[in-house]
């Protein structure tokens, strides 16, 4: 087996020695190194003593980071043997974003979520309270409580859409709402419209049931009918996914128009419409107010999910469908070999919350837009070489970059304590490496330190071959 000696991989790595953390940094560098082939797989590292003294940093930094590697698939080691490099699932890396937590020390903009609101507390309060009226069934209504889905189906009414509520079934999120839809109506093989860029977990929720992906662009301007329109019918698609609302991560906001032109598209094609309204109630800016594209449907063609978690909080975990009274029924049925119900307690809070849909928007119009405009002067102060359209509501940026990708930099901003979320992430099949999103649902001054790290991490560069996109894991 070949050996690497100390020297060599110090002069190799080249970690900055301000990085922080070191040992973070270090592993990053060498996980780098690897995958670009600059260390071969099963190589023998260095002894972290030695490794240690040449970079003269403490035994225990390097310690750390030979364990997160080994952690990572990066490093096999042997009691007596050393420690020699290989190649990981990629699965079990322990940067894989689904799988981080607030308390790691990086700044989060790898995930568009927002903190809970003001009403909550006083929310779960009354919930509690609620509760012992329900404790004396079995705890399981499979659609959801009544009081939750009345609320819900007024909101749908007062939006445009008529809606009773036996068209709504309560889910537990809204990634819940489309694994459901997708598993019921979705056969494996079947085409299914996704935009490009789009939510990361509907498209690996339509490769887990074995759909066939066919993407259709949206940029900032939004999206051209005639393209979706071409799409459904030489694809014959059996479903598409699509967020008209501020969509995620563009931002852009479908017109009235061009909602009733790509439900009218789908009455012809034959194609299902799966229409994700998670961000709908968060317009940041003065914007005319978008009817529901179930207020163009006709022949029960367009299914609406929605969620509680960037209104509210993600914590609560509660989203809902709204579809025909048959397929509410339909869905209630087939998701019994999932979860059966959702919790009741998170529901009385949800309903609860409903009574304050107001108050909280604009609560979250201040922040968000606060948030959103700090996010955009840090970049054009910072990074102006960077690109985008300032989104009217929503939760994020998108960025196109200044010719490097999005992957390196995201590899390099992990060592500048900032994690990212890259333009792949959002597409098909390793496009979009040239763009990155960047939530602002972080408060002001975060976003305004996290831009000034992205610029270190930029100047610093990031040598190496990016690594492939990780399996996305359905948990947000």
């Amino acid at each position: 087996m070949r050996h690497m000696s100390a020297t060599q991989v110090a002069r190799l790595i080249g970690v900055d020695p301000a990085a922080r953390p070191y040992y973070r940094a270090l592993a990053d560098g060498v996980r780098t190194l690897i995958m670009d082939g600059q260390i071969p797989v099963r190589v023998r590292m260095p002894a972290e003593r030695h490794l240690a003294e040449t970079l003269k940093v403490s035994r225990t930094t390097v310690t750390a980071a030979y364990d997160l590697l080994r952690e990572g698939g990066y490093l096999d080691s042997r009691q007596g043997s050393g420690s020699w490099t290989a190649l990981p699932d990629p699965a079990v890396w322990p940067d894989n974003p689904w799988l981080s937590t607030d308390g790691d020390g990086l700044i989060q903009l790898h995930t568009a979520a927002p903190a809970a609101p003001a009403a909550l507390l006083a929310a779960m309060t009354a919930a509690v309270e609620d509760l012992p009226r329900h404790g004396m069934g079995n705890g399981y209504d499979p659609m959801g409580l009544p009081s939750l889905r009345e609320r819900i189906a007024a909101r749908y009414t007062a939006r445009g859409a008529a809606t009773r509520p036996e068209q709504i079934v309560v889910t537990t999120g809204s990634q819940h709402a489309i694994q459901l839809v997708l598993g019921l109506l979705v056969a494996p093989g079947d085409p299914v419209i996704v935009e490009s860029p789009t939510y990361p977990h509907a498209i690996d929720a339509a490769r887990l049931r074995g759909a066939r992906l066919v993407p259709v662009g949206v940029s900032h301007e939004g999206w051209q009918p005639d393209l979706v329109a071409g799409a459904m019918c030489q694809s014959a698609a059996r479903l598409a996914y699509l967020m008209p609302d501020f969509q995620n991560p563009t931002g852009a906001l479908m017109e009235d128009p061009v909602r009733a032109a790509v439900v009218g598209a789908a009455r012809r094609a034959g194609t299902l419409l799966l229409v994700d309204e998670t961000w709908s109630e968060l317009a940041l800016d003065d914007v005319p107010r978008a009817s529901p594209m179930a207020a163009f449907d006709t022949d029960s063609r367009v299914i609406s999910i929605g969620s509680a978690s960037k209104l509210w909080w993600g914590g609560l975990r509660i989203g809902w469908i709204r579809t025909t009274a048959a397929l509410a029924r339909r869905l209630t049925t087939f998701r019994a070999s999932v979860d059966i119900a959702s919790p009741v307690l998170e529901q009385l809070v949800v309903a609860r919350l409903f009574d304050q849909l107001e108050e909280t928007r604009a609560e979250r119009r201040r922040s968000l837009r606060a948030a959103r405009d700090a996010l955009v002067a840090g970049l054009r102060e910072h990074l102006p070489q960077w690109r985008f359209e300032v989104p009217r509501g929503g939760g994020s940026l998108w960025v196109r970059l200044d010719g490097a990708g999005s992957t390196p930099l995201a590899e390099a901003a992990l060592s500048h304590g900032v994690r990212l979320a890259p333009g792949p992430w959002f597409g098909l099949e390793g496009t979009l490496e040239g763009c990155l999103r960047l939530p602002f649902t972080q408060p002001p001054g975060l976003l305004a330190e996290a831009v000034v790290r992205l610029r270190a991490a930029r100047d610093h560069g990031h040598t190496g071959a990016p690594r492939p996109s990780e399996p996305l894991i359905a948990m947000v």
